[in-house]
């Protein structure tokens, strides 16, 4: 059987201009994942990237880890949603992210405060009633990440395995059409995604089969401040 492994980008850097990097602690997580992926045997055929730099740099720590040189095939099916879009049509405030960090701030808990809003946008987003109002509405990004997880299908070889960086909400979508869950219980898997987690789905004649989500051991068995979901 062949194995795609669903692999979540190390800790991006929150609070930034440029949210989409890895932090410090994310680079580390990068490495960490490629050292377990080693132990585990992994070796991969072909290596997907989306065209996030969060994914780009998470695959080049894991890959270095790996021990290869082997450039990823980018694949923009296997983006994130536009998490600024679905910030920002919530609340157009935040288009200025100074903004949206003193909100927080006064809220005693920025990274609280930050997830409860992020929540309440995310579920307007999914609830599907605004879809007009959204760069990429819901609707378009579920079918975007199953119609990726076909093209890694095909392109997975029977007996050879898949390294995907990609992030949680396409994670999320991908396990929740697998295991036939609705809309709104997509995103019950999202919140709890770990930095550089691996989920693991097999292929065969009987078709795909999701055999973990969101494996974060190799994390917390070198160092549990490493474990981190934001």
């Amino acid at each position: 059987m062949g194995a795609i492994y669903l692999l979540r980008h190390g800790q991006a850097s929150f609070g930034s201009q440029n949210y989409d990097q890895l932090s410090p602690v994310g680079h580390q997580q990068a490495l960490v994942l490629g050292e377990a992926l080693k132990r585990r045997g992994v070796k991969p055929v072909q290596v997907v990237s989306g065209t996030m730099r969060r994914h780009q740099e998470t695959a080049a720590g894991a890959l270095q880890a790996l021990g290869l040189a082997m450039p990823p095939v980018i694949h923009p099916g296997v983006n994130e949603f536009d998490h600024e879009n679905v910030i920002e049509v919530a609340e157009p405030r935040y288009a200025d992210k100074a903004t949206m960090m003193s909100d927080m701030a006064a809220s005693g808990d920025p990274r609280r405060g930050f997830q409860k809003f992020f929540q309440d946008a995310v579920s307007r987003w999914v609830g599907g009633n605004h879809d007009d109002e959204y760069a990429e509405p819901w609707s378009v990004f579920k079918l975007r990440c199953v119609t990726a997880l076909q093209d890694l299908v095909v392109q997975t070889p029977p007996k050879g395995d898949t390294l995907v960086f990609t992030s949680g909400g396409t994670i999320s979508v991908i396990c929740a059409h697998m295991l036939g869950l609705n809309d709104s219980q997509a995103f019950t898997i999202n919140w709890t995604l770990a930095n550089a987690g691996v989920t693991k789905i097999v292929t065969g004649r009987d078709g795909l089969h999701l055999v973990s989500i969101n494996e974060h051991a190799h994390l917390e068995s070198v160092e549990p401040s490493l474990l981190t979901y934001r």
